[in-house]
Formats: C-alpha cells, structure tokens, sequence
C-alpha cells in the first residue's frame, strides 16, 4: 500500500533540552480524498529497548523501581516498577537491552527473545520500544546494578514470582505500560508455562 502524502507546511522548536519539543503545521490526507491541515506539538528523545528477564527454572521475574516525576504531578506514587529500558543511544535494539539490564539490575542476560515493538503515546511521542523477553539465572548476576551513579540513577532492584507480578498488574502496583505488555506477552506466549504448570 502506497503511504499517503503528508506535507509539514510549518515547524517550529519550542524546546530543546532532553527532549526536543516541537510544533508542526501539517496538510494531512482525509479518507474522503480530500486534505486537512493541523497542529501537533511532538516531543522527541529518541527510540528505546525494554527488556523483562525472566528465570522460568525458579518462575521469578527482576524488575527495577525509580524515581519518576511525571507520575507524581497525577497524583501518583513517584516510584514505579518497571522492566529495565533504556535509550539506543546509536546502539541496535538488543545491544542497548543487554546492556541496560546489566547496567540496572546487575544480571547479564543468557538469551534474548524479541517480543514486540510498541509506541508508547504515539499522539505525542515519537519514541518507538523496542521489547524483548531476556532469560537469566542464578548465575547471570555479575554486580549489583542500580544504574549508573554519574548520570543520576537511583535504581533498586526486584526480583518476585511472575504470578505475583501479575497480581501488581491487576492491583495497580504496576501501572508502567511496557511493563505491563510484557508481562502479558510472557503470560499468553507460555514463558512460564513449563514452570508453573498452570498456563
């Protein structure tokens, strides 16, 4: 199928810190065949990788919890559970998942299994997860993680059966949208099947 013409008649930079916040005047093709034009503000920080290590042998999963703002202004707890992401930074996906595991939670992933890619809010950011399933052991920890001190991480690390995970999900203990699409993926793809003998 041949992608519809869009045409950026306007845009101007209203930021340009971490992120790079724009706005942009657009002409837009309508279903009809006609054209309209528009006004979208963007922010832009660059793509990510996501990664949810999974140890089905000991049906346990590792999360991180940080400290995050934009929750807080909803009235939210500041310090959510997350999977362990990470900006590519010119890496590929599976280099910057690896390393942001490591990097994080101190586990150095035995294999990685590509799950998914996913916008997080496509309505106003262009930043496209890219999601894996990693597996690890008792084994892979090879420090203590925590993120980097140098660019500000405070990060501590979880570990907790996937069954107790899920029930988070539904109790609202976890609200970080990655998170919760990859604890769904690993619940309707089996990745715990054999462990549990429930799924």
């Amino acid at each position: 199928m041949q992608k519809p013409e869009i045409k950026v008649l306007d845009r101007k930079i209203l930021a340009h810190g971490w992120h790079l916040v724009s706005q942009v005047k657009l002409s837009v093709p309508q279903r009809d065949g006609g054209r309209q034009t528009i006004v979208r503000e963007i922010c832009d920080h660059g793509n990510a990788a996501a990664i949810l290590l999974c140890d089905p042998s000991r049906n346990s999963v590792v999360f991180v919890r940080q400290f995050r703002y934009p929750p807080h202004v909803n009235g939210d707890i500041a310090w959510l559970i997350e999977a362990c992401a990470g900006l590519l930074d010119g890496d590929d996906p599976e280099t910057c998942a690896r390393r942001e595991a490591e990097e994080e939670t101190g586990y150095r992933p035995n294999r990685l299994v590509h799950a998914f890619d996913a916008y997080m809010s496509p309505g106003a950011l262009t930043e496209k997860v890219h999601c894996f399933i990693g597996f690890y052991d008792a084994g892979s920890k090879v420090s203590a993680g925590g993120g980097l001190a140098h660019e500000g991480e405070d990060i501590e690390v979880l570990e907790m059966p996937f069954e107790a995970a899920l029930g988070l999900v539904a109790n609202g203990g976890i609200v970080d949208a990655k998170t919760i699409m990859l604890l769904q993926h690993a619940a309707l793809t089996g990745v715990f099947e054999n462990a549990s003998g429930s799924r």
